[in-house]
């Protein structure tokens, strides 16, 4: 992290201290010009007429004033523009941006004054979540993986003051958003570790270590019980890696459960293609194949912090998808636990194998839905980008209900099509399924292999986050690092279950 937060609610009243920093937003369309002037003057600044000149020409968003003399020392002006392009990421993607550029000035201390939630008519739905945004903004923008860099700097303090009108709403919307942001973190550092640190027990290891802190219950099913319970698709990917394969099941059971869930993550913590290898290019984000698993691991935590009233059990299949003598191959076929038959016709399609035993297990388990995540396809990226997930499901309700979490986060997902005329696609002549369909359609395909495993009577969705878990330049909170996504949307998602 850049800095070590200390994030609390204001009042009425201004305090500034040595080397601080003040946040103001203006709205255009409003008598700007005047507007600027008395903000000026109740400083007793000295306005740059050529910086004031910029900051109201149309073209200029943001502007950055130094004080000559006194504090605050900088004042960031923002002018906000309510249009079509305004969205309610906005806050969030202008902190992360203004919070990681603090790093090379001496701020230790930062007012925020909110702009009032009537500005924002049908983008937030409620003044607490508009300011949630922002919380979420500056922890998104403190978030740095240096552990591995000979000269990296100390964590310097940063007092941020929130003020709002109403100071009791924002101390609880700041308590809570710590803790949603607390768990992103933690995915977030997992996902970002290398490969050769974070290997399948060592996911284990850091799972259990951090989460029986919160409460959850970690058990860790090790070979010898993945034998036991015949998870031989488990076992086939992972049983060419010096490290063994695993499978994670948390659990989290509050008194006041509504509803029971199963997650399942997808866990592959190396990705080399196995004997269908990948080009060295392909291979550099493979690190980030465990993304799926990270986020389950991040969405029990979060629960727990939150108290959330539904009952969680998290599946998370861990291997490392590696090359030896003992590596599965095309052409093989594996009876997975549930006793169907998978035709391998491509060892780098290896994260639906996997899943197969974890979403036979989920449905043993009786739940009253099943949701799965997993960086499972490139072909989800092809169609939809980086910014946006796949879903796949046929419940209506179950899709409704995550595409608004979905929409309400800014972590969108998109429904696909999920016709039966796919499952023709992965028939196999000598197998109950193949692991691979044609070149077309193979987000929708892999789907389709993963439904064969899952109890028809169970609401179940997949979710392919191969691209938004994944570091992308299309906005300052993910172009460094691996994301966290899809934290923010689940919780949000179970909030209203």
């Amino acid at each position: 992290m850049y800095f070590k937060l200390n994030i609390e609610a204001g009042n009425d009243a201004l305090k500034f201290r040595s080397e601080s920093g003040l946040v103001k937003f203006f709205l255009e369309g409003e008598n700007l010009e005047k507007l600027v002037d008395d903000f000026f003057a109740s400083f007793n600044f000295p306005q740059n007429s050529l910086q004031r000149k910029t900051f109201l020409d149309k073209k200029c968003n943001e502007l950055t004033y130094f004080s000559p003399f006194g504090e605050p020392s900088v004042i960031f002006l923002n002018k906000v523009k309510v249009d079509k392009d305004f969205s309610a990421d906005y806050f969030r993607n202008v902190f992360a941006g203004l919070i990681s550029d603090l790093k090379h000035k001496k701020i230790n201390s930062l007012n925020i004054i909110v702009p009032s939630f009537s500005h924002f008519p049908g983008h937030f739905e409620s003044d607490e979540y508009m300011i949630q945004t922002i919380i979420e903004g500056i922890h998104l923008g403190n978030y740095s993986f240096d552990k591995f860099k000979s000269d990296k700097n100390k964590n310097q303090d940063l007092k941020i003051v929130i003020h709002y009108s109403n100071r009791e709403l924002t101390k609880n919307v700041i308590d809570k958003t710590n803790k949603i942001m607390n768990s992103v973190y933690f995915t977030r550092d997992l996902v970002n570790e290398p490969a050769n640190n974070l290997t399948p027990e060592e996911f284990a290891r850091k799972t259990k270590s951090e989460l029986s802190k919160a409460g959850l219950k970690v058990n860790i099913m090790n070979k010898k019980e993945l034998q036991k319970r015949k998870m031989n698709a488990i076992l086939s990917v992972g049983g060419a890696s010096v490290h063994d394969p695993l499978m994670m099941v948390i659990s989290y059971k509050p008194k006041n459960a509504k509803k029971k869930i199963a997650l399942v993550g997808k866990g592959v913590t190396y990705d080399s293609g196995g004997l269908s290898i990948k080009p060295t290019s392909s291979m550099m984000e493979m690190k980030a194949d465990m993304a799926g698993g990270a986020a389950v691991v991040g969405i029990l935590k979060a629960a727990a912090m939150l108290n959330l009233p539904v009952e969680l059990t998290g599946i998370v299949p861990c291997v490392e998808n590696m090359v030896n003598g003992s590596s599965y191959k095309p052409g093989d076929v594996i009876v997975s636990s549930s006793g169907k038959t998978i035709e391998v016709k491509d060892t780098d399609a290896e994260g639906r194998i996997i899943l197969a035993d974890a979403l036979h297990y989920a449905s043993q388990q009786k739940p009253d839905e099943i949701i799965d995540f997993a960086t499972l396809t490139g072909a989800v990226v092809v169609a939809l980008g980086e910014i946006i997930a796949g879903l796949f499901t046929k419940n209506d309700e179950l899709a409704d209900r995550i595409i608004n979490s979905g929409n309400k986060t800014f972590e969108r997902v998109w429904r696909m099509p999920f016709f039966q005329d796919y499952n023709s696609m992965i028939k196999s002549e000598i197998a109950d399924v193949a692991n691979l369909g044609p070149r077309w359609g193979g987000a929708i395909t892999a789907g389709k292999f993963l439904e064969n495993f899952v109890d028809e009577k169970i609401p179940w969705a997949h979710l392919d986050i191969a691209g938004p878990a994944i570091k992308h330049k299309c906005n300052n909170y993910t172009e460094k690092y691996d994301t966290g996504f899809p934290i923010r949307m689940m919780v949000d998602y179970l909030l209203n279950t």
